[in-house]
Protein backbone atom coordinates (compact mmCIF):
# COMPACT_ATOMS: atom_id res chain seq x y z
CA UNK A 1 0.00 0.00 0.00
CA UNK A 2 1.12 3.02 -0.91
CA UNK A 3 2.16 5.62 1.84
CA UNK A 4 0.37 8.44 -0.06
CA UNK A 5 -2.55 6.98 -1.16
CA UNK A 6 -3.86 6.40 2.54
CA UNK A 7 -5.67 9.12 4.55
CA UNK A 8 -8.04 10.08 8.18
CA UNK A 9 -11.23 11.69 7.57
CA UNK A 10 -13.52 12.40 10.48
CA UNK A 11 -16.90 14.20 10.67
CA UNK A 12 -17.91 15.41 13.74
CA UNK A 13 -20.90 17.70 14.78
CA UNK A 14 -21.10 20.48 12.99
CA UNK A 15 -23.33 21.36 10.37
CA UNK A 16 -22.01 20.36 6.88
CA UNK A 17 -22.30 16.28 6.98
CA UNK A 18 -22.89 16.44 3.05
CA UNK A 19 -19.29 18.67 2.64
CA UNK A 20 -17.75 14.85 4.84
CA UNK A 21 -20.06 12.30 2.74
CA UNK A 22 -18.93 13.98 -0.63
CA UNK A 23 -15.46 14.52 0.32
CA UNK A 24 -15.39 10.10 1.26
CA UNK A 25 -16.89 9.52 -1.77
CA UNK A 26 -14.64 11.32 -3.84
CA UNK A 27 -11.50 10.09 -1.40
CA UNK A 28 -12.89 6.72 -2.14
CA UNK A 29 -13.84 7.09 -6.43
CA UNK A 30 -9.44 8.21 -5.93
CA UNK A 31 -8.63 4.62 -4.90
CA UNK A 32 -7.61 6.02 -1.36
CA UNK A 33 -7.43 3.72 1.82
CA UNK A 34 -9.65 5.75 4.04
CA UNK A 35 -9.64 5.21 7.70
CA UNK A 36 -12.96 6.94 8.93
CA UNK A 37 -13.51 8.68 12.04
CA UNK A 38 -17.28 9.28 13.32
CA UNK A 39 -18.11 11.81 16.72
CA UNK A 40 -21.60 10.54 18.01
CA UNK A 41 -22.39 14.35 17.44
CA UNK A 42 -21.51 13.73 13.86
CA UNK A 43 -24.07 10.63 13.80
CA UNK A 44 -27.12 13.00 14.67
CA UNK A 45 -26.24 15.86 12.35
CA UNK A 46 -25.82 13.21 9.24
CA UNK A 47 -29.26 11.79 10.70
CA UNK A 48 -30.62 15.34 10.21
CA UNK A 49 -28.96 16.73 7.32
CA UNK A 50 -28.69 13.86 5.15
CA UNK A 51 -31.40 11.54 6.25
CA UNK A 52 -28.50 9.05 6.86
CA UNK A 53 -28.74 7.02 9.81
CA UNK A 54 -25.49 5.06 10.92
CA UNK A 55 -25.57 2.35 13.43
CA UNK A 56 -23.69 2.32 15.95
CA UNK A 57 -21.15 -0.06 15.66
CA UNK A 58 -17.75 0.44 13.14
CA UNK A 59 -18.63 -2.25 11.20
CA UNK A 60 -22.04 -2.17 10.69
CA UNK A 61 -21.99 1.51 9.76
CA UNK A 62 -18.99 0.70 7.67
CA UNK A 63 -21.37 -1.20 5.72
CA UNK A 64 -23.98 0.66 5.73
CA UNK A 65 -21.69 3.60 4.40
CA UNK A 66 -20.32 1.27 1.57
CA UNK A 67 -24.25 0.53 1.01
CA UNK A 68 -25.22 3.96 0.54
CA UNK A 69 -21.80 5.23 -1.64
CA UNK A 70 -22.88 2.12 -3.64
CA UNK A 71 -18.76 1.55 -3.08
CA UNK A 72 -17.83 -2.56 -3.55
CA UNK A 73 -14.19 -1.67 -3.09
CA UNK A 74 -12.11 -2.46 0.24
CA UNK A 75 -10.60 0.94 0.68
CA UNK A 76 -12.71 1.53 3.65
CA UNK A 77 -12.15 1.47 7.27
CA UNK A 78 -14.50 2.92 9.77
CA UNK A 79 -12.70 3.06 13.45
CA UNK A 80 -14.34 3.15 16.42
CA UNK A 81 -13.89 6.13 18.77
CA UNK A 82 -11.77 4.39 21.16
CA UNK A 83 -10.04 1.60 19.29
CA UNK A 84 -6.32 2.82 20.20
CA UNK A 85 -4.87 -0.15 18.35
CA UNK A 86 -5.91 1.87 14.56
CA UNK A 87 -2.89 2.98 12.96
CA UNK A 88 -4.04 6.47 13.51
CA UNK A 89 -3.21 6.39 16.62
CA UNK A 90 0.61 5.83 16.57
CA UNK A 91 2.96 8.10 14.77
CA UNK A 92 4.46 4.70 13.43
CA UNK A 93 2.00 3.62 11.18
CA UNK A 94 -0.59 6.84 10.99
CA UNK A 95 -1.53 8.66 7.06
CA UNK A 96 0.34 11.62 6.79
CA UNK A 97 -2.78 13.31 5.71
CA UNK A 98 -5.86 13.92 7.46
CA UNK A 99 -9.23 15.82 7.35
CA UNK A 100 -11.91 17.01 9.87
CA UNK A 101 -14.90 17.75 7.72
CA UNK A 102 -17.05 19.07 8.96
CA UNK A 103 -15.14 20.29 11.85
CA UNK A 104 -16.93 21.81 14.95
CA UNK A 105 -15.40 24.70 16.74
CA UNK A 106 -15.44 22.06 19.81
CA UNK A 107 -12.83 19.93 17.92
CA UNK A 108 -11.22 22.77 16.79
CA UNK A 109 -10.69 23.61 20.29
CA UNK A 110 -9.47 20.00 21.75
CA UNK A 111 -7.05 19.66 18.58
CA UNK A 112 -5.58 23.10 19.79
CA UNK A 113 -4.48 22.14 22.85
CA UNK A 114 -3.64 18.83 22.57
CA UNK A 115 -6.93 16.96 24.73
CA UNK A 116 -6.54 13.51 23.02
CA UNK A 117 -9.19 12.46 24.58
CA UNK A 118 -10.94 10.40 21.80
CA UNK A 119 -9.33 8.32 18.94
CA UNK A 120 -10.74 11.85 16.47
CA UNK A 121 -8.36 13.97 18.74
CA UNK A 122 -5.49 11.49 18.91
CA UNK A 123 -5.22 11.21 15.41
CA UNK A 124 -5.29 15.10 14.76
CA UNK A 125 -2.34 15.35 17.67
CA UNK A 126 -0.67 12.77 15.64
CA UNK A 127 -0.57 14.06 12.20
CA UNK A 128 0.53 17.60 13.78
CA UNK A 129 3.44 16.17 15.94
CA UNK A 130 4.92 14.02 12.62
CA UNK A 131 4.47 17.02 10.56
CA UNK A 132 1.82 15.93 8.50
CA UNK A 133 -0.61 17.74 6.20
CA UNK A 134 -4.22 18.29 8.70
CA UNK A 135 -7.29 20.14 7.12
CA UNK A 136 -9.80 21.49 9.54
CA UNK A 137 -12.42 22.41 7.68
CA UNK A 138 -14.44 24.58 10.09
CA UNK A 139 -18.44 25.06 10.29
CA UNK A 140 -19.06 28.23 12.35
CA UNK A 141 -20.70 31.19 12.29
CA UNK A 142 -20.00 34.06 13.36
CA UNK A 143 -15.95 33.32 15.41
CA UNK A 144 -15.58 34.38 18.29
CA UNK A 145 -12.34 35.54 19.40
CA UNK A 146 -11.65 32.15 21.07
CA UNK A 147 -12.33 30.93 17.70
CA UNK A 148 -10.21 32.75 16.11
CA UNK A 149 -7.24 31.78 18.74
CA UNK A 150 -7.68 28.05 18.24
CA UNK A 151 -7.30 28.68 14.30
CA UNK A 152 -4.35 30.90 14.33
CA UNK A 153 -2.39 28.30 17.40
CA UNK A 154 -3.31 25.47 14.83
CA UNK A 155 -2.15 27.46 11.75
CA UNK A 156 0.97 28.36 13.59
CA UNK A 157 1.50 24.77 13.95
CA UNK A 158 1.06 24.10 10.56
CA UNK A 159 -2.48 23.08 9.99
CA UNK A 160 -4.57 24.73 7.30
CA UNK A 161 -7.94 26.51 8.34
CA UNK A 162 -10.66 26.08 5.52
CA UNK A 163 -13.72 27.47 6.60
CA UNK A 164 -16.57 25.49 5.06
CA UNK A 165 -17.23 28.73 2.54
CA UNK A 166 -17.87 27.86 -0.93
CA UNK A 167 -17.24 30.49 -3.92
CA UNK A 168 -20.18 31.49 -6.27
CA UNK A 169 -18.33 32.18 -8.85
CA UNK A 170 -18.86 29.07 -10.92
CA UNK A 171 -22.21 30.00 -11.09
CA UNK A 172 -23.74 27.12 -8.70
CA UNK A 173 -27.49 26.08 -9.00
CA UNK A 174 -27.60 23.20 -6.24
CA UNK A 175 -26.95 22.81 -2.76
CA UNK A 176 -24.63 19.61 -4.70
CA UNK A 177 -22.84 22.77 -6.70
CA UNK A 178 -21.51 24.26 -3.69
CA UNK A 179 -20.70 21.31 -1.61
CA UNK A 180 -19.01 20.15 -4.52
CA UNK A 181 -16.90 23.48 -4.50
CA UNK A 182 -15.94 23.19 -1.28
CA UNK A 183 -15.17 19.48 -1.81
CA UNK A 184 -12.93 20.71 -4.58
CA UNK A 185 -11.03 23.14 -2.69
CA UNK A 186 -10.06 20.32 -0.63
CA UNK A 187 -9.41 17.65 -2.69
CA UNK A 188 -6.83 20.51 -4.62
CA UNK A 189 -5.37 20.86 -1.00
CA UNK A 190 -4.56 17.34 -0.54
CA UNK A 191 -3.37 16.58 -4.58
CA UNK A 192 -5.86 14.90 -5.36
CA UNK A 193 -7.24 14.95 -9.14
CA UNK A 194 -10.87 16.28 -9.69
CA UNK A 195 -13.05 17.32 -11.89
CA UNK A 196 -15.53 18.52 -9.91
CA UNK A 197 -15.11 22.26 -10.37
CA UNK A 198 -13.28 24.16 -13.04
CA UNK A 199 -10.47 25.84 -12.15
CA UNK A 200 -9.96 29.92 -12.18
CA UNK A 201 -9.64 31.08 -15.39
CA UNK A 202 -9.31 27.74 -17.51
CA UNK A 203 -12.98 27.09 -18.76
CA UNK A 204 -11.96 31.30 -20.21
CA UNK A 205 -9.30 30.05 -22.13
CA UNK A 206 -9.11 29.98 -25.44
Amino acid sequence: MQQDKRITLAWTGASGAPYGLRLLECLLAADYQVYLLISSAARVVLATEHGLKLPAGPEAAQAALAEHLHYQGDKLVVCGKEDWFSPVASGSAAPKKMVVCPCSAGTLASVAHGMSDNLLERAADVVLKERGQLLMVVRETPFSSLHLENMLKLSNLGATIMPAAPGFYHQPTSIEDLVDFMVARILDHLGVEQGLVPRWGYDHRT
